[in-house]
């Protein structure tokens, strides 16, 4: 009869010493499952119970855990690319520029904030204390802007916000004067010179 195979020293540890034949080799979710073993193996060792040194979500949430682990997750993170206009507009802010940010917005983007057909119309001429001078090209476009100045105030609040502008002034063209220099006297000009 033959004996059974003496166990030498130079068995792995780990290694099943009454097993035959070599260890399979470990592929997939195996692989990982072992690996994972010895890592909560080694942590122990250590002194340190698995899940130690993670933050909590109790203990100072999901953004600890962030800051620390590297990772910003599928929702938008401080840490992601951002576009010039919001980094502008955080400039702006901190800097006390935004009643001027926002006045440069309803002349810089006059069509888009109002409307082309107003803005073909009609153009911002200037901004004081909360009210709005526009210059229409005609009496009729004036009167017609004067119906709608609820609509268009709405228009610009949506665009820059409440506040900036309170009031619209609307002016149609301005008539030819007769006033010719600094000084004038007072009456109906040059009419009654004619006859």
């Amino acid at each position: 009869m033959a004996e059974p195979p003496e166990a030498d020293d130079r068995t792995p540890s780990g290694a099943n010493p009454g097993a035959t034949g070599p260890e399979p080799e470990l592929r997939g979710v195996d692989l990982a499952r072992r690996a994972l073993e010895e890592a909560r193996a080694a942590a122990r060792a250590a002194g340190k119970s698995v899940g130690q040194g993670r933050a909590s979500p109790r203990k100072g949430g999901v953004r600890a855990l962030r800051r620390r682990s590297g990772w910003s997750g599928a929702h938008p993170d401080e840490r992601d690319p951002q576009t010039l206009a919001s980094l502008a507009m955080q400039l702006a802010k901190g800097r006390g520029w935004s009643a001027k940010v926002a006045e440069g917005t309803v002349f810089g983007r006059w069509a888009s904030v109002v409307g082309e057909d107003i803005a073909s119309h009609a153009q911002p001429i200037s901004l004081e204390n909360g009210v709005l001078s526009i210059q229409a090209e005609s009496t009729a476009w004036a009167t017609q802007l004067r119906m709608f100045q609820s609509q268009i105030l709405a228009k610009i609040a949506a665009a820059v916000g409440n506040g900036v502008v309170k009031q619209l002034r609307i002016n149609g063209p301005t008539a030819p004067s007769w006033r010719k220099g600094e000084r004038h006297i007072k009456g109906r000009g040059p009419r009654d010179t004619y006859g």
